[in-house]
């Protein structure tokens, strides 16, 4: 039966029509009836069904990473707890404001302690960090070989940090040297003076 023939068809008459008719117009019939429902129904259903999958799948690997974090988590705190426990020994070793005067008496006196000779011994101006700050001392001695190594191995048995640099050595008369070095001490900052380089710096850090 084709699309002619269903135009010729007489309503009114349909019921006596042949049944080869009559199966056409059904056919006809459940094809537009079909037609309607995808494209007024299940269109829109289906396109709500693949945007319920993607989202499953969003969820699905929020979910997943949500996981791992959780998985991993104790693995992460210990690693910070144990960060805060170096960085709460690095700090003990650094001295405040008040100790800094003491700590330079220290220097010049392992100096002394080894039979080296001051020639110059010259705090310079500080300089800010973080949370730190380091003072540089230019100085210059004069002394034996050995007694100048153990005076550096002295300074780095200090309990404080207290690093030696740009070393340079120059004999003077037999078994005598002058050494001329730039030692640098470090203090932390009190919660003022951190304040203070936070408000300077706008926040940065």
């Amino acid at each position: 039966m084709n699309l002619s023939e269903l135009n010729n068809i007489d309503i009114g008459s349909l019921a006596q029509a042949p049944a080869s008719v009559k199966a056409g117009v059904a056919g006809f019939i459940l094809a537009v009836i079909v037609a309607a429902g995808f494209y007024f129904d299940w269109s829109p259903a289906l396109d709500g069904l693949e945007a319920a999958k993607a989202e499953e799948q969003r969820l699905r690997d929020s979910y997943a990473g949500k996981k791992r974090q959780a998985i991993h988590y104790q693995a992460y705190k210990q690693r910070l707890d144990d960060t805060e426990k170096a960085l709460a020994a690095i700090l003990k070793q650094l001295p405040n404001k008040s100790e800094m005067d003491a700590l330079l008496t220290d220097v010049n006196q392992i100096g002394i302690g080894r039979g080296l000779e001051f020639d110059l011994f010259r705090p310079g101006s500080e300089s800010r960090a973080d949370f730190y700050a380091t003072l540089p001392i230019t100085i210059k001695v004069n002394g034996g070989y050995h007694d100048l190594g153990n005076f550096v191995s002295d300074i780095a048995r200090l309990p404080r940090v207290v690093t030696i640099h740009d070393i340079g050595l120059t004999p003077t008369k037999p078994g005598r040297l002058t050494m001329d070095a730039t030692v640098r001490t470090y203090r932390y900052l009190d919660d003022s003076e951190m304040a203070a380089s936070t408000q300077a710096t706008g926040g940065r850090r």
